[in-house]
């Protein structure tokens, strides 16, 4: 399984930025997939996850803001985030796990300005 992040950059506090993830190799249909981030210095922390049923879990400081969503015939993860503070900014990684396996992608950098 390979995942490959696009659509981060750079962004005004209170702004709006969607990022997607494709995904390819074997891809099986019951899994998690999500988004992760890092910010310089901080651990990585979940951000939203969505499995195969739809079920999904936000962390409480995106709540409300960010929208992490699928598309299994494109094969693609999404995350919409809508009024993006500074505190936002990090490194953004897509993550998918399937039976206790795990994969990253190589993360995309979003940058919001105050």
């Amino acid at each position: 399984v390979q995942l490959v992040e696009s659509g981060g950059g750079l962004v005004q506090g209170g702004g709006s930025l969607r990022v997607s993830c494709r995904v390819s190799g074997t891809v099986h249909s019951i899994n998690t997939s999500g988004w992760y981030r890092q910010a310089p210095g901080k651990e990585r922390e979940l951000v939203a996850v969505i499995g195969s049923g739809g079920i999904t879990t936000y962390a409480d400081s995106v709540k409300g803001r960010f929208i992490v969503s699928r598309d299994n015939v494109r094969k693609m993860v999404y995350l919409q985030m809508n009024s993006l503070k500074p505190e936002d900014t990090a490194v953004y990684y897509c993550y998918r796990k399937w039976k206790g396996l795990e994969y990253w992608g190589r993360g995309t950098q979003v940058t919001v300005s105050s």
